[in-house]
């Protein structure tokens, strides 16, 4: 395994970080898969060295973090691994048990730290830019509840650039907890973070984690699984042409390599010097196996361009931008990828 430091902070966390959206309660989502399922993956993830575990009270609202960590506090000990959740979504019908007050901060990171029956998450993290709190106080919570102890760290994940510059702009004025790790959706179907937001982080000093390296699963071409028939993400986010065409480039340098189209697309994330760590939310240990061998796959300039030609902008994929898309159409192939 390798390791990294998350932005500036001397935190050190896998280059791989285990997604845990898929595992929790099957009346959350068909494909998730419960306790039992779960623990043959987080074992195989922790075996092969991953320390940096992904959870969010949204995920089978509140069953995912009881199901991980669960199997964590059997396995593994609590100061080996670095433990994020996020907060925002609902989780009740409630109008306050939601977004990011004051009200719901406090009462959330109390209600994570009882679902994974420990003391303290290592980086809790907004799970998006809440546009009807006020930024001061919402940093203000949080910047308690490090200074409590209840979290050692701050991270945040999809927004926009000029939202993530608000928070660190009020962070420090007040000389509050900064956030150290922006988590963010970055593959090759979908590259619009490498336009602002990846350069602001990397100025600021702002680890980069990525999540959805294969889109949703569209990038191992494995159209029939019980996810890609199931989740309505998939189609709200990449069900254009442009998406497609490149799921055929990733399979297409995929057989050259004689390795899975999920290997490749994988590397194209990792291969990027800029990003610290990558989120694998795997089926089976089998599918922890092709992350953990694109961590050592070096990609051609060739099929970096094969990889990339296709690639046209789009609207930005947030909470603000659900089925706007921009019309966009392919550029030719060239050697060694014409057929």
């Amino acid at each position: 395994m390798q390791y990294t430091t998350l932005g500036q902070s001397g935190l050190k966390v896998s280059r791989l970080c285990l997604g845990t959206m898929n595992m929790g309660s099957k009346e959350w989502r068909p494909w998730i898969f419960d306790e039992k399922e779960s623990e043959p993956i987080i074992r195989h993830a922790l075996d092969n060295g991953i320390n940096f575990i992904d959870l969010a009270d949204y995920y089978s609202t509140g069953v995912g973090e009881e199901v991980v960590c669960s199997v964590l506090r059997r396995i593994h000990r609590r100061d080996a691994l670095v433990i994020t959740t996020k907060v925002g979504y609902p989780m009740s019908d409630d109008i306050n048990a939601r977004g990011h007050s004051r009200k719901h901060l406090m009462d959330a990171i109390d209600a994570s730290l009882k679902r994974t029956g420990m003391d303290y998450v290592d980086i809790y993290m907004l799970h998006f830019f809440d546009t009807e709190t006020p930024v001061e106080e919402t940093m203000g919570a949080l910047n308690d509840i490090v200074r409590s102890g209840k979290a050692r760290y701050v991270g945040v994940s999809t927004m926009y650039t000029w939202q993530l510059a608000k928070i660190v702009q009020v962070c420090d004025r007040h000389g509050w907890a900064r956030p150290i790790n922006m988590q963010l959706q970055l593959n090759c179907a979908y590259r619009e973070e490498e336009r602002e937001m990846i350069p602001f982080c990397l100025d600021q000093g702002i680890g980069v984690s990525v999540f959805s390296p294969l889109a949703r699963g569209i990038l191992a071409s494995d159209p029939q699984s019980t996810r890609s028939r199931s989740d309505f993400f998939i189609e709200e986010m990449y069900d254009d042409q442009i998406a497609f065409h490149i799921a055929e480039s990733v399979a297409r340098v995929a057989r050259r390599r004689g390795c899975s189209p999920a290997q490749i697309a994988q590397a194209w994330v990792l291969n990027k010097p800029e990003i610290s760590s990558m989120l694998v939310g795997a089926d089976s240990p089998d599918q922890l196996d092709s992350a953990f061998a694109a961590l050592e796959t070096e990609l051609t300039e060739d099929e970096r361009y094969e990889l990339g030609r296709n690639y046209t902008p789009c609207d930005p994929i947030n909470d603000y931008t659900a089925g706007k898309r921009i019309p966009r159409h392919p550029r030719p192939a060239r050697a060694p990828f014409v057929d």
